[in-house]
Order: structure tokens, then sequence, then C-alpha cells
């Protein structure tokens, strides 16, 4: 695929987000119902679109899938917020100036509400469930490595994140997916899950949209900062966007997960850590610079990325 059918697949996506913008703008998604949203989206839709995809998904009952896809997903999230903290100490970042935070966030690719539609688009909906096993390593190094870097939180506190709908949700579909139990879900079932499942990653961008306009409408002057910006742009679409291709390509995993590495590679920082880091009191501004700054890049970056991932691992 050329550079200009790569940019016109996530230009979309980047659309949503600048929706959610507006609607903010104009008052017609306020702050206040942020919080119900956000809990709807991740409760409730979240993890339809995850039992869809994967209760009768054939690529889940490859056990290189089970077993290689959730541990990839904590080792490259785990991996890449270890990576970002040392590189905040080469930038100059201290403990209470922004370092954790410049860890914790530049470390967290975006790994659904912009991937899913990348990884649709290019690999079918077949694709999602070995996405989602994925993500639920991606999950767990959050809430345990990524919190306890973040807010010096006990592994139990990281641990109890873990019980969380979707994680619940896949594991549900993946016993019905190698139970052979899917041919008897009640078609019912189904019809209300599919349209619930189509709503989930559309809510999130323009929710995650809504989330930065805040910022960006308010005190722009203060969204750039080189030291931040560049160096959050060099290390998460740049050095670990490389290191990941590497793992994909040289990597000893199915064509599947493969392909799940590889757009992951391409993502931007992801929108949950600026939630998380004002959660725990860290750095908010330097959370949101990092998160506008690679996704402003990602609309050039990322189609490049896939380009050539496409092109070297297929």
């Amino acid at each position: 695929m050329s550079y200009f059918h790569l940019l016109l697949l996530i230009l979309p996506v980047f659309a949503l987000m600048g929706l959610g913008m507006g609607l903010r703008r104009v008052g017609w998604l306020t702050a206040e119902a942020d919080a119900s949203l956000l809990r709807l989206v991740v409760n409730f839709l979240y993890p339809c679109i995850i039992f869809e995809n994967v209760h009768a998904n054939p690529a889940l009952r490859d056990p290189a899938n089970l077993a290689w896809g959730p541990f990839m997903g904590f080792a490259t999230m785990a991996g890449g917020i270890l990576l970002c903290r040392q590189a905040a100490r080469w930038l100059g970042f201290e403990v209470g100036t922004g370092l954790r935070t410049f860890a914790f966030t530049a470390g967290i690719f975006n790994y659904a509400y912009i991937t899913v539609p990348v990884m649709t688009a290019l690999f079918g909906p077949g694709s999602l469930g070995v996405l989602f096993a994925f993500n639920v390593g991606a999950e767990a190094a959050i809430w345990t490595v990524g919190v306890l870097l973040l807010a010096g939180r006990s592994w139990r506190d990281g641990g109890r994140q873990l019980l969380s709908p979707p994680v619940l949700a896949l594991f549900v579909a993946v016993g019905v997916n190698l139970g052979g139990l899917a041919p008897h879900v009640p078609k019912l079932l189904l019809d209300v899950v599919h349209p619930l499942a189509a709503c989930a990653i559309p809510m999130g961008l323009i929710l995650s949209g809504a989330t930065m306009a805040e910022h960006f409408f308010d005190r722009p002057g203060e969204l750039f900062e080189a030291r931040t910006s560049v160096g959050a742009v060099a290390m998460r679409l740049g050095v670990m966007t490389g290191l990941l291709l590497l793992l994909a390509r040289f990597g000893p995993f199915t064509a599947d997960l493969r392909h799940v590495i590889m757009v992951q590679a391409a993502m931007p920082a992801g929108f949950l850590p600026i939630v998380l880091v004002k959660h725990y009191g860290g750095h908010l501004l330097t959370a949101v610079r990092i998160v506008l700054a690679t996704v402003l890049a990602s609309i050039l970056l990322t189609p490049f990325w896939l380009q050539l991932g496409l092109a070297w691992i297929g």
C-alpha cells in the first residue's frame, strides 16, 4: 500500500478525535460527562467488541497466539516504560519535575483506540482476537510496572485492576472459542452485542479528543516544550518503533502476532496515561505535551512506519 493510502486509512481516526475536541469546545460534550462515558466505554462497550471478535476466532485456537500474545504485550509495554525512564534521565528530568510521568506516558503506546480500526482495515476483523490477547498483557504491564513506577503503589493494587470487565470478557470469550461453544451462542445475544461493539472505538476516540480539548484550547502556549515534545516523539515514534519492528521481523511468532506487533510499533502514546497521571498526582502538563506531540507526529509518521512494516514483514 502507498503512503497516501495508509494516510487515508488513519485520517478518520484522527477526525473522530477532532470531532470530540469540537464537541467539547461548543459545550455539547461536557467535562462532567467524561467519567460516566469513560466507564461506559471501558466497562461495557469494550467488552462487547472483545467478545464479538474472540468467541469464534480460529486464530486464538493456536496455542502460540494464546501464549505469546499476552507475554509480548506485557514485555513490550513494560520494556517501553523502563526504556523511557532511562531516556528521561538522559533528557535531564528528575523526580518531581516529570521523570516518572515522562517514562509512564511516552512508554505506553496507544494499544486499542487507534490500533483496532487500523488492524481491521489492514488485516480484517479476524486479526482483532490476537490483538485483544496481546492487549491483556499490555494492560497488566500498565497496572503493575507502570503504576508502581508512577505512584509507588503496591503490586496488590495493580492486581485488583486486572480483574476488569475487558479482561473478564476476554477470558469468557476464549473459553467459548476453545470449548467449541460458538455455534451455541444465542443469535439474539450476538445481535445485541454487535451494535454495542460498533460503538466502542468511535466513542473512545471522541472522548479522547474531548479530554485533550480542555488543554488544547485553554492553554495552547504551554503545549509544546522542546525537551518533552521532541524527546517523546523520538522515543515513541523513533527508537521504540524501530525496536518493535525488529522484534516483529525476527521474533518466533505467528503471522497474526507479527502483524499486531508491527501495528503497535507505529502507534503514538496512549490517552489513558493522562487520566492516570492526574489521578496519581504526576506532572499533568508533561503528559499532555507527550500525548499531543506524538499524536500530531503520528499523522505523518504512522503511515510511513506501516508502509515500511508491510514491505519488510509482509
